[in-house]
């Protein structure tokens, strides 16, 4: 009798490797499509419909509107960089890694297998993100406009920053999450081990 072997192949479900190379390709369930695109397009119209009507009411009313004091501030900047004033003027460089990352997280969506819901959720937040940054830098001479100004300490803020950074943010922590939730058990820490 020869020895039965097995059939199983690693998916990101039971913690495999992310893209099954190899394997069968299985897309995403309709249900994470649903919510993959529902996200995408629902946080990108909410990032530039709160930057265009926070921008119209600070230009029209004055600004900083305070929102929560000193804390929480509503101001017009505008970024013409990345993250923290990086890459200033480089607005052709900005746009096509931004075009470049968007299409990678498509694609890397398709290939997530059907399950992993974590990781669904953090590509669909990354994609809002890109998208509404990006429509900004094509539809406002190459500048992200922020308007979230937080002070965190006398006289210390935060760079200012708006609904796509945020989502960016929240992409970054649930992919991390899907991540350490989906490591195959042999990566696990093991407490016998030293």
């Amino acid at each position: 009798m020869g020895q039965k072997q097995s059939s199983q192949k690693n998916s990101p479900a039971d913690g495999g490797v992310f893209l099954a190379l190899g394997g069968p390709m299985h897309i995403p369930s309709l249900k994470s499509q649903v919510i993959f695109w529902s996200i995408l397009v629902g946080g990108f119209l909410a990032d530039i419909i709160s930057k265009r009507l926070v921008f119209q009411w600070l230009e029209r009313e004055g600004w900083p509107v305070e929102i929560v004091g000193q804390t929480l501030r509503f101001v017009i900047a505008e970024n013409p960089g990345a993250a923290f004033g990086i890459a200033q003027g480089q607005t052709t460089m900005l746009v096509a890694v931004a075009v470049i990352a968007l299409a990678a997280i498509i694609v890397l969506f398709f290939f997530s297998g059907r399950d992993g819901i974590l990781m669904h959720l953090g590509l669909a937040f990354f994609a809002a993100g890109i998208a509404g940054n990006l429509w900004d830098r094509f539809f406002n001479d190459g500048r992200v406009r922020d308007f979230i100004d937080i002070q965190y300490a006398q006289g210390r803020h935060w760079p200012a920053f708006n609904l796509a950074d945020t989502f960016l943010c929240v992409a970054v922590g649930l992919i991390i999450l899907a991540s350490l939730i989906n490591r195959p058990p042999d990566q696990k820490h093991d407490p016998q081990q030293k």
